[in-house]
This record gives C-alpha cells, sequence and structure tokens, in this order.
C-alpha cells in the first residue's frame, strides 16, 4: 500500500499558562500535546540526520471551497508564499532559499499541509513563518494578480497530463454533486473570478489553531521543541470553525469514456466507489488492495499472458468516501474492450469467491514491513504521521497498522462481496495517439520585445531569520561509510542505521546501453529489464514472487537493482536478489510474449511526443554519429532472440562494475558476510565492455517544436552543450552560479523573473549535467504558447546577465548558504544515502565529496563564478524544443 503509516505514536500537551491539557508522551521519542488555543502537536525524534520537518496541516481543502469557486483552498496555499503580516514574500522566499531544504505545501480534498524540511538547528526558523502565517496572510491585489499567473499555469500542466485527465474525469462521474466531483486544483475561470478579499476571507475562517495539526519529525530533542512551539504559537487565539459542507453521494450510474495521451502505453481504469478512511471497512480494503495488486495474482498475471505491459488495485482516500481501481497498462494497438472484460471477470470472481488466505497473511507482513521502512526517511515520517491525523482521523501511524493486524480472510472477502460491485463501475481508457513531426520554428532568442529583468534584490531579514544566513560553516557529515572491495572486483559500501528494523539493499552496474547494444540488436537492453521480474534459474516466477511474500520483502533486478526487508529477513531477501540478479531464469515462453510487446511499445514510443521532444533535443545537441542517437525500432527488437538476450547479460552484468550499498540495522562485518555469501561467485569473463560517451562539440542554436495535441501548454527545454566534465574544477563554480539562477524555491533569478513577477510560468529548473566526459546545460518550463520565446528571451538575458557582471556578494552568500545545507538534507533518508553514494561512484567521485565541495563553495566569489560562466556558456546557442498545442 502507499497510504501514510508509521509505527510511532502522536498525543497531545498542554500549553503554560493557558488553560491545557498536561504534557503526554509516548516514549522518549514522541510527545503529542493539544494547546490552550486547540493546536495540536506531534513531535517525533527520529536521528537518521541533524535534519527536521516541520509539517502544518490545515482540516481544510477543496471540500470547504465556495460554490463555483473549486480551487479557493489551493489559491490560498499558493498565497501563503506571498507573505505575511511581519514577514514580506522577499523575506520568505529568501529564507526558504537559504535554508534549502523541501518548502512546498499540498491542497486536498479536506486538507492543506505546508511542510518544511531543514536542518534540525534551523527549526526555530521554520516554526516562526508557519506561526506567523497561522496568525495572517497579506493575500493583497497586488500579489494575487501576480500569483495567478503562476497557479493557471499550474492548471494548464495539470491538463495538458493524459492521466491528469483521466483521473478527474472518474471523480466527476463518480461523486457528480458533491464536493468530491472535483479535485483541489481549480480552474481558469473560477480564478479569474477569485479576488484577493476572497482569499482573505478564506484564511480567516479556517486557518485557526484549533482547525491545524502540527507535525515535528526528526533529529531534536520533542520537549524543546514542544517549548518552542508554545512560545510562538500559544497566543494565537481560537477561533470558531464555519460549518463544513455535507457529502451526499447519489447512486453510480456506469459509464465509459475514452481520452487521448501522448504516452507509448495506453491505460485502462475500472473505479469504484468505496467507504473513505474512517470507515470500519476500511482496512479490510486496504488488505483487498493489497492482495488484488500481488504479482502472484490474477490481475497481475494478465502481464505474463502478454496482455498487459503492468496491472495493479489501488485506493484513494477521501475525507468521507474513497475511490477503488484497477489499473491495467496496455500497448497501442490493443483490444482495449477484451482486456476491460478480463478485468471485470477476475473483480468478479473475487466478489463471488473471495481471496486466498496466503495472499492475505503476505499483505499483512508487507504492511508490517513498510511501517518500518517509513522510518528510513524523516520527512516520510512527518507525511505518515500527518495523513493518520488529519486524514485517517486516527491516533497515530500504528493505529492503522493494528488495525489492518485484525483483519481476517473472511472481513477481505466481506468488503470484497459489499464493494467490488462491477453493475456500478466506471471505465476509462487513455488511448495512445502519435503526434505530428518536429519542425523547426523561427524567432529563436532575442525577439523586438523590451524585457525587465527581476533582479534578485536581497531583503533585510528578521533578527530570528538573520542568524541562519550567517552561518557559513560546513556541516559534518553522519556518514561513516566501510568501503571494501570482494575479490571478483565488487565494491561494497557498508552504511549502518538503527532508525528502524530494516537493511536495504541498493546496487548498480555501471553501464551504457547505446554503446554496449550491438549494431542491429537495439533493444535488447529494454528487453532483458523486462525479463529480469520472471524469477531465478532455481525458482520460476511464482515460486520467486512466493518466497518474497514470506519475508515481506521488495526486491528488484536490473542494472540498478535494490531489496528492502524487515532485518531480520536481510540475510534471505539479499539471497533472492542475488539469485536473480545472477542467475536470471530469462524463460523462452516469457521471451515470446515480452518480444512482442517491447516491438509494439517501441512502434508506439518512436512517434509519441515525449520522445519526439527528447530525441529532437539530443539531435540538436550532438552530433549525427553520437551513440546517444541510436534506437529501438520494432524491427531491430523483432529480431531478437535467445541468445542474444543472453550474451548481452553476460557482457554488462558484471562484479568489477557493480557496487552495492548496505544501509540499515547490520553491521559492517555481516553484511560483508553476507555479501560475500551471496555474491562472492559472481564472475565475469574478458575485459570490460566500454562505458564511456565520446565528447562532443559545441552545438548551435536551433528551434524544434513537437506538435502535441494533448496539451494545452507548452513543455519546453532550453540546452547546450559543454566541453566541461564534473572532475573539471571549474564545475564547482558554475554550480554556485546555477544555484543562483535556478538552484532553490523562488528566491533565484529564474523564479523571480518568470514565475513571481511575470507569472508566465509555475515553474521553472535549471539543471548543470555534468558527467564523466560530457556536460549539458539545461532550463525547463512549461508556459502558454503565446508566452514560450518571452520566457526564453529572460533565460537567455539573465545567463548573459551572469557573464557580465558579478553576483554580488550578499545574493552569493545566500546560496552559499544553501548549498552548504544539502550535506545534511543528503543525509535525510536511507533511499538519498544509497543513492548518492551509488551516483558518486558512477562519477568517480570521493564517497565524502558533497563536504570537500561545499569546502570549494565557501572559498568561491563572485568574479570566479562570472569567469566561468564566461569561459563555458554561450546563451546565443541554446537549442529550444517545445512539446505542445500545433501552432496554428
Amino acid at each position: 500500500m502507499r497510504h501514510a503509516r508509521e509505527l510511532l505514536i502522536a498525543a497531545a500537551l498542554a500549553v503554560a499558562a493557558a488553560s491545557a491539557s498536561a504534557a503526554a508522551a509516548d516514549g522518549e521519542d514522541v510527545v503529542r500535546a493539544t494547546l490552550g488555543n486547540g493546536l495540536r502537536v506531534v513531535v517525533v525524534r527520529n536521528t537518521l540526520a541533524p535534519v527536521v520537518t516541520t509539517s502544518i496541516n490545515y482540516l481544510v481543502g477543496s471540500d470547504e471551497a465556495p460554490a463555483g469557486f473549486p480551487g479557493t483552498a489551493h489559491a490560498e496555499e499558493h498565497m501563503m508564499f506571498r507573505g505575511s503580516p511581519g514577514l514580506t514574500a522577499e523575506q520568505l522566499a529568501d529564507i526558504g532559499s537559504v535554508l534549502g531544504g523541501d518548502f512546498n505545501a499540498d491542497t486536498r480534498e479536506g486538507l492543506t499541509q505546508y511542510l518544511f524540511t531543514v536542518p534540525a538547528e534551523d527549526l526555530d526558523v521554520a516554526l516562526h513563518i508557519e506561526a506567523l502565517r497561522m496568525r495572517g496572510a497579506l493575500n493583497t491585489a497586488q500579489e494575487w494578480s501576480q500569483e495567478r499567473g503562476a497557479i493557471e499555469q499550474e492548471v494548464a500542466q495539470d491538463l495538458s497530463e493524459p492521466e491528469y485527465v483521466l483521473y478527474s474525469k472518474l471523480r466527476a462521474r463518480l461523486f457528480a454533486g458533491t464536493p468530491y466531483a472535483h479535485d483541489a486544483l481549480g480552474t481558469r475561470p473560477s480564478f479569474d473570478k477569485t479576488t484577493a478579499a476572497m482569499l482573505q476571507s478564506f484564511h480567516r475562517a479556517w486557518y485557526a489553531p484549533n482547525n491545524a495539526i502540527l507535525v515535528i519529525a526528526g533529529d531534536v530533542d520533542p520537549q524543546a521543541a514542544l517549548g518552542e512551539v508554545k512560545s510562538l504559537f500559544g497566543d494565537i487565539p481560537a477561533r470558531q470553525l464555519p460549518a463544513r459542507p455535507a457529502v451526499r453521494v447519489r447512486p453510480v450510474v456506469p459509464t465509459s469514456f475514452t481520452v487521448d495521451t501522448d504516452r507509448p502505453n495506453g491505460t485502462l481504469m475500472i473505479a469504484l466507489r468505496t467507504p473513505g478512511p474512517r470507515s470500519a471497512d476500511f482496512a479490510a480494503l486496504e488488505v483487498l488492495a493489497d492482495v488484488l495488486s500481488n504479482r502472484r495474482f490474477d490481475l497481475y498475471g494478465l502481464v505474463p499472458q502478454g496482455k498487459a505491459v503492468a496491472a495493479e488495485f489501488a485506493l484513494d482516500p477521501l475525507p468521507q468516501a474513497g475511490l477503488a481501481y484497477a489499473v491495467v497498462s496496455f500497448t497501442a494497438g490493443s483490444d482495449t474492450h477484451a482486456l476491460e472484460q478480463q478485468v471485470r471477470a477476475i473483480l468478479t470472481r473475487v466478489a463471488r469467491e473471495g481471496v486466498p488466505a496466503d495472499l492475505v497473511e503476505a499483505a499483512k507482513l508487507q504492511e508490517r514491513s513498510d511501517a518500518q521502512l517509513q522510518r528510513n526517511s524523516i520527512s516520510e515520517l512527518a507525511s505518515v504521521w500527518s495523513d493518520a491525523l488529519g486524514i485517517y482521523g486516527l491516533e497515530s501511524p500504528d493505529d492503522d497498522l493494528r488495525r489492518i493486524e485484525q483483519v481476517t480472510v473472511a472481513d477481505v472477502n466481506r468488503v470484497a462481496r459489499q464493494y467490488l460491485d462491477l453493475e456500478h463501475a466506471l471505465t476509462g481508457v487513455m488511448s495512445p495517439r502519435g503526434s505530428g513531426r518536429p519542425v523547426p520554428e523561427g524567432g529563436g532568442f532575442g525577439g523586438h520585445e523590451a524585457i525587465s529583468l527581476g533582479e534578485a534584490h536581497q531583503t533585510a531579514l528578521p533578527p530570528w531569520a538573520a542568524k541562519a544566513l550567517e552561518r557559513l560553516s560546513v556541516p559534518d557529515s553522519m556518514l561513516h561509510p566501510v568501503v571494501s572491495r570482494l575479490p571478483n572486483g565488487l565494491t561494497l559500501i557498508v552504511q549502518p542505521e538503527d532508525v528502524s528494523d530494516t537493511v536495504s539493499v541498493y546496487g548498480h552496474i555501471r553501464n551504457r546501453p547505446e554503446i554496449e547494444e550491438p549494431v542491429g540488436q537495439e533493444g535488447v537492453s529494454q528487453l532483458l529489464d523486462r525479463l529480469l521480474p520472471y524469477g531465478s534459474e532455481h525458482l520460476d516466477r511464482l515460486a520467486f514472487e512466493a518466497a518474497l511474500d514470506a519475508i515481506g520483502a521488495r526486491e528488484h533486478a536490473g542494472t540498478d537493482f535494490s531489496v528492502q526487508s524487515l532485518a531480520e529477513y536481510f540475510e534471505r531477501a539479499l539471497e533472492l536478489l542475488a539469485d536473480n540478479e545472477l542467475h536470471p531464469a530469462l524463460p523462452p515462453a516469457a521471451l515470446e510474449v515480452i518480444r512482442a510487446q517491447v516491438a509494439q511499445g517501441v512502434a508506439a514510443r518512436n512517434v509519441s511526443p515525449g520522445f519526439l521532444s527528447q530525441r529532437s533535443l539530443r539531435m540538436a545537441l550532438f552530433p549525427a554519429d553520437d551513440p546517444s542517437l541510436r534506437m529501438a525500432t520494432p524491427e531491430s527488437v523483432r529480431a531478437l532472440n535467445d541468445a542474444a538476450v543472453r550474451a548481452y547479460y553476460q557482457k554488462v552484468f558484471r562484479p568489477d562494475l557493480a557496487t552495492i550499498v548496505v544501509i540499515g540495522k547490520v553491521t559492517p562485518a555481516a553484511a560483508a558476510a553476507a555479501v560475500e555469501r551471496s555474491f562472492g561467485a559472481w564472475s565475469a569473463a574478458g575485459a570490460a565492455p566500454a562505458t564511456e560517451l565520446p565528447a562532443v562539440p559545441a552545438n548551435h542554436a536551433q528551434v524544434v517544436a513537437v506538435p502535441n495535441a494533448s496539451r494545452v501548454q507548452d513543455r519546453v527545454v532550453l540546452a547546450q552543450t559543454l566541453a566541461l566534465t564534473r572532475s573539471d574544477p571549474d564545475f564547482y563554480p558554475l554550480e554556485l552560479g546555477n544555484a543562483v539562477l535556478g538552484g532553490s524555491f523562488y528566491s533565484t533569478r529564474l523564479s523571480i523573473d518568470l514565475r513571481r513577477n511575470a507569472g508566465l510560468v509555475y515553474g521553472v529548473e535549471s539543471l548543470l549535467q555534468a558527467g564523466r566526459t560530457r556536460s549539458v546545460y539545461l532550463v525547463e518550463y512549461a508556459s502558454d504558447p503565446q508566452n514560450v520565446v518571452k520566457a526564453a528571451d529572460m533565460v537567455a538575458h539573465e545567463l548573459s546577465a551572469m557573464q557580465d557582471t558579478p553576483v554580488g556578494a550578499d545574493e552569493l552568500t545566500r546560496v552559499k548558504a544553501y548549498l552548504l545545507r544539502q550535506i545534511p538534507l543528503a543525509e535525510a533518508g536511507v533511499a538519498q544515502i544509497a543513492r548518492g553514494m551509488l551516483g558518486r561512484r558512477e562519477l568517480d567521485l570521493p564517497l565524502d565529496e558533497p563536504t570537500l565541495a561545499a569546502h570549494r563553495y565557501v572559498a568561491l566569489d563572485g568574479a570566479a563564478v562570472q569567469a566561468a560562466f564566461r569561459k563555458w556558456l554561450r546563451p546565443a546557442d541554446l537549442v529550444r524544443v517545445t512539446e505542445g498545442p500545433a501552432t496554428p
């Protein structure tokens, strides 16, 4: 399941000098409180990294939006970043940028969340911000007029995603006549009618301490954190809350519909209405969804039969109801009517005959494992606690696990009979369609319009935030990995962690399919990837999945491979991973099925807008004979046979090109012994294959448009090649300058220009992709078609400004503070830690490179950044590729 759960407990504590309840603690790591004004507080200690996440959850969302204004809660979420009394929008943006963490928000049906992940020593800054925003928001007409453009771009962005359109149509039909008929996004027409006064009224009505839950998770002293909350939030007055709208669902009228998609594969969804997360039946429904998604069950069985590419069953809980749906992906040209009938037959049989008892037990064990794994990320820990309290109506995430543990097979069969009501189901289909061919466009950069760039002026910060800016010392890494090398050349990295009762294994094999695939066998890597889930030479697909179910493990084989399990099952999980990775079954019968699917998928992919956009970008950047321009075709895939697949496997899957990271509740000695037992016999023959891309010359400016009728907004990529490599010392001033342009929150130059001031985009990102032999600089955004060139000109002007004028000392200091904080923030999740280590190995960097880089950043000045941008960036040579509505 992908719903919020965690094995910890929430609670309530009184604020001093107020009529509040006494403090309550569930062990030394959890404290919960209710202040005198009604604010509920939960503090959960997790020592994975010196990082903390705050999640302030207001119990208001799209359900409470005024009639005709479905996006009001979403609009107010945006405006909470536009300033409050005592904190301007510019100050808030600057603080968010300096602290360097995840500063975001999310609006749902009955919940609006504000999330802040920062170094633990900056907790007081995050709490100051949330206390000020709870007290009030500016909601000025001028700020709303600017933010309206950004939120309308977000609407256009979502409406350009066929998956969102499909989901929206299903909701509208399942919940017609209720607030759930729409989600929280909102519409352009309603935002055009929304006023700043309406948003201010919404804030005053619902943003009250007695309508909020504050969750703090991370490496903090719970009692000290609670004391800080008391001092900042304790005197905010409670408010009389308005009545909440009733949700009265109507009978579902079964219907079917189709939407077009630009994806190479299509999607079939069969949706049903269910009770919500506070229903006594919900835990049984969670187990039912797990069973139906199990890879040993009939729904996924459609995949090895060649009738589907992927299949699962999911729940989407709403406050007072829910959606359940089977989701099946298929290749272009499939018989969707026959596929729908097969899915319906499976669900009907479950409703009539029930589910296998062993799959119910497997689902419950997986839930126990997932509950532990959720402790492996500080931000996820805050999220699962927030959802448990704010959406599920529970006292803690552990309550959900407890009720799941009590579910019986009879309970699962009962809810299956009651809620798998196919006579009242809706069917939606996303049907793949190709786009027009890419076409060159005129115009390019540098139009005649005069552009007023938003200067990144730094504003004076309040004293409680200024101290964070002043801290430019390089933080200590909490990681102390033990590195060894097996006799067969495999590199092992072990990082002990004890925040959960789990061990996770992540591995990577250095590879480059565009170089390693033999000529005429393009697509063999895709075929191999699809074959690896079919078990090992010792355990066929079903037996292998049963072995994973027996220990509640999640496993994935490939050039990127992994397994996560409870610590008690670590050695068995590692054995299964090695069996799959070193001795894959690669069954001929599966090869026949998958080869046909991959050939069909490649045929559809090669005319899909997304693929054409990526290929157009590569064609504009690289020479015609560059390996990155090789592509699989239906013909090359159909020519593949068992011998070709096995030869490619033997060539690529080698221990001397592999790195494994073991992280969790295990000692380095125990991990090394287990890896030696499972992977020590892995061997490779001959010299290692080449995996280095050739260096490339400088590209020239080019503009390409890829038509995509399913989008209402253009997706834009601006890019250029750089002869720079990752090992070049100039990487660091370029990366520092890139952070000035687009590296953090929306206090960066590009975000100020394109979003905050002009409202042309919802978001803009700049990225320096530096590799071992070549690099690319990219800027990505999405905008209405008529604004593409204007936004691109702004980007080009800002790049030129970086070359013409040194970055000011204040601006550079704040960007350095942001980059230094990435050290602890990158260590706040087990998966983040492991993938970071694997990434550094892939680039031939030392494992402590983030700390080494931090010292380089501190020493750099504006002149060094200017010199690097002058040397490497060529704004006049930017390639622009757009994907979106065809130009009339």
